[in-house]
């Protein structure tokens, strides 16, 4: 069974940065494109991210140049690098494993974790 587990959510002020990070068991993270998405109170989830294996990746037009998605393979890891972030970036991020190599935003996700807090907040 696959499972994906979140970290490294928290409070953070506006114009600062977290790293969050996902870790993929119960399968190997090279046959998967990863991607995050959020979801903020009363709003639809969202691509935020996405890579494949061939590195190939896509992001939100409101995350482009601060964020950043990277993934390591041997240790079943993905990665979100946010940087300069803002009041609006607050949300429930969520890690998703996608069978395929599409790195379209309208691919669903097949496995879901369940999700990190991130609150951007002075």
């Amino acid at each position: 069974q696959v499972q994906l587990v979140e970290s490294g959510g928290g409070l953070v002020q506006p114009g600062g940065s977290l790293r969050l990070s996902c870790v993929v068991s119960g399968s190997f993270l090279s046959i998967y494109t990863m991607g995050w998405y959020r979801q903020a109170p009363g709003k639809q989830r969202e691509l935020v991210a996405v890579i494949n294996n061939g590195g190939s990746t896509n992001f939100a037009d409101s995350v482009k140049g601060r964020f950043t998605i990277s993934r390591d393979n041997a240790k079943n890891t993905v990665t979100l690098q946010m940087n300069s972030l803002k009041p609006e970036d607050t949300a429930v991020y969520y890690c998703a494993a996608r069978r395929g190599t599409s790195i379209a935003a309208s691919t669903p996700g097949n496995y879901w974790g369940q999700g990190t807090q991130v609150t951007v907040s002075s």
